[in-house]
């Protein structure tokens, strides 16, 4: 009886034993298996020191020595949208408005060597956008906000790479000028719209005057075309009465002077109306050689 007892209490012990160290194994299972979200990078330390750093998916570390310290999400960040006051390179103070988003990309820098990274990041925006600004004029920082922002951005990108991050955007999203500037440079526009005005006006003007000119010059040459066209057929009916007096004598001249004269007297007689003509004793015997001239050139 007291060996059955003994067996028996034996038994007890060891079963006790055995469930422990299953307990033990589990427990060891639970805390060396992690499991990590695709969102999400962790940070291992064994005795206070960076181990490792597990990705998504299921990790194996050493139970009891191996801790995660530290959960760091790698989904895209915003930072709040900041506003700081810079002075462009003609002295003018503009407030502008910036908004950055980063990512971590390698969270052992993130977490070891820098304690508020957005903090860091704002700061060193803010700087960046100041220096920038003060080496552009206003008017550049107006009409070259594509180039200032890339500037902007690829700086940034540089001073953060030793914190494990990684800007994925850097903004500009407004530049506010102060009461007196606007006032002021609205009324530099509406005076450069009033001088553009002006100089439209006078332009128009002038080209106006340019094409009455062209049109003067133009009926000028015409007429000084129509006139020598005009004296060259005087010259060339000159030229054949010349040539008709020295083949046939003055009898031609003659009978040129006589066709004109009946030309004429036939235009006299046929004007409107009724009117009595006067003609010379002289014309007379002018018109009667004339016909009688006409009357031996037919024959």
């Amino acid at each position: 009886m007291d060996n059955t007892e003994l067996l028996g209490g034996g038994g007890g012990g060891g079963g006790a034993v055995w469930l422990a160290l299953a307990a033990y194994l589990i427990l060891c299972i639970f805390l060396g298996v992690r499991i990590v979200p695709q969102s999400e990078k962790h940070v291992v330390e064994r005795f206070g020191r960076l181990r490792s750093v597990l990705g998504p998916g299921i990790n194996f570390v050493v139970p009891l020595l191996d801790t995660v310290a530290h959960k760091v999400s790698v989904l895209e960040r915003q930072l709040p949208n900041a506003s700081q006051d810079a002075i462009t390179a003609d002295n003018v103070l503009v407030k502008v408005e910036t908004s950055v988003f980063y990512r971590v990309t390698e969270p052992e820098k993130t977490v070891y060597r820098i304690r508020d990274v957005d903090g860091a990041i704002a700061t060193t925006v803010a700087g960046i956008v100041r220096s920038e600004i003060g080496k552009l004029e206003l008017d550049e920082v107006q009409s070259n906000r594509a180039q200032l922002i890339e500037r902007v951005r690829e700086q940034v990108r540089m001073m953060v790479d030793d914190w494990g991050v990684e800007v994925t955007r850097a903004e500009i999203l407004d530049v506010n000028l102060d009461e007196a500037t606007r006032a002021a440079m609205l009324q530099q526009l509406n005076a450069e719209r009033a001088r553009r005005a002006l100089v439209t006006e006078a332009e128009g003007k002038k080209r106006a005057v340019e094409l009455q000119a062209d049109a003067d010059l133009y009926a000028a040459e015409q007429e000084a075309k129509a006139r020598r066209v005009l004296a060259e057929a005087e010259a060339f009916a000159t030229a054949v009465i010349a040539e008709a007096i020295k083949e046939n004598g003055l009898e031609a001249a003659q009978y040129q002077v006589a066709l004109k004269q009946v030309e004429a007297l036939t235009a006299v007689g046929n004007g409107p109306g009724k009117q009595v003509v006067v003609v010379p004793a002289a014309a007379v015997d002018a018109f009667a050689n004339a016909f009688g001239l006409l009357r031996a050139r037919g024959s």
